[in-house]
């Protein structure tokens, strides 16, 4: 998949196009419909399909002190793009000049002149420009002035509430994996570099693969049952702790899953680690043989769930 950047030239074969455009964090299932939506249109007309997002996410330009909300990195939305039948990736850097743009000045210095497309597919709810002028109904009519189609996508409705990225945060939050996961089609998955730890996992004999959680949203602190994927596509099983590490000082927030039967090194190397069902809140122990004890039964729990499950 090509990915394209808003301050950068597009090449002449992905002009033409149609662009699905939005935040798209998570690529859920109501950011499924809309990219769904524009590369039907995009193959009906062949013409390329390009899904656009922001990076950073416009909250955090707005709000830089916001806690970390996130749930998909760059490239992880690139890869789920690619997946979903796109041509190309639009990264808009939002920074203060794209604050500053009116809903005039996207349609025709962005839409029009950058990327010279044919039409633009949003969710029904989609604002964009200065103070939030610009909507679906303002693309259709500033749109066709230079010869730019639209369509907006209404809301998928699950039990009778849209499907939205605050709804799979709540439930990441409360430590809901399966509902998540339904919402997203998959389950949260952490991606990044293992780093060194402070071995304290080795010492117990539950040696782990650290990763700093970045920008992602916290998921409620505890013990969870996950699944690894490596670099080189194979799938490890595990028990992974998220949180503050209580027992330890100083307190150091860490991702740290243990996968099972598996003593390879991974420092260096990307990983993803899924959140497959949350087992336990973080605890302090008073002693190292209370502390390993309850992580063999964490591991044991873990095997028995993930076990059950293709």
């Amino acid at each position: 998949m090509i990915r394209l950047h808003s301050r950068a030239p597009v090449p002449e074969a992905l002009r033409g196009g149609v662009v699905a455009l939005g935040n798209f964090d998570g690529f859920h299932l109501g950011h499924q419909a809309v990219a769904g939506e524009a590369i039907a249109w995009a193959r009906a007309e062949g013409r390329p399909a390009i899904i656009a997002t922001f990076d950073p996410h416009p909250v955090r330009f707005f709000q830089p002190q916001a806690e970390p909300f996130r749930l998909t990195t760059l490239d992880q939305r690139q890869d789920l793009f690619a997946a979903a039948g796109a041509d190309a990736m639009l990264v808009i850097g939002f920074d203060a000049d794209v604050a500053g743009m009116t809903a005039q000045e996207w349609i025709a210095g962005g839409l029009a002149d950058h990327l010279g497309v044919a039409g633009v597919v949003t969710g029904s709810d989609f604002t964009f420009g200065k103070g939030k002028g610009g909507n679906p109904q303002v693309l259709r009519d500033v749109g066709a002035g230079f010869g730019i189609a639209a369509r907006a996508v209404g809301p998928v409705l699950d039990g009778g509430e849209p499907v939205s990225s605050s709804r799979i945060r709540d439930a990441l939050k409360a430590g809901d994996c399966a509902e998540a996961a339904r919402l997203l089609t998959r389950p949260f998955t952490v991606r990044g570099a293992v780093q060194h730890g402070d071995k304290n996992g080795r010492l117990l004999g539950f040696p782990t693969a650290n990763l700093d959680m970045g920008q992602y949203l916290r998921p409620r602190y505890g013990i969870y049952a996950v699944r690894g994927r490596l670099a080189d596509g194979r799938v490890l099983q595990g028990a992974a702790n998220l949180g503050l590490r209580p027992t330890f000082d100083p307190p150091k927030e860490l991702l740290e899953p243990h996968f099972f039967d598996f003593a390879e090194d991974l420092y260096g190397q990307d990983i993803e680690v899924e959140f497959h069902q949350f087992l336990r809140p973080e605890a302090k122990f008073d002693s190292m043989d209370a502390l390993m004890a309850q992580m063999q039964r964490d591991c044991e729990q873990a095997r028995k769930l993930l076990s059950a499950r293709p």
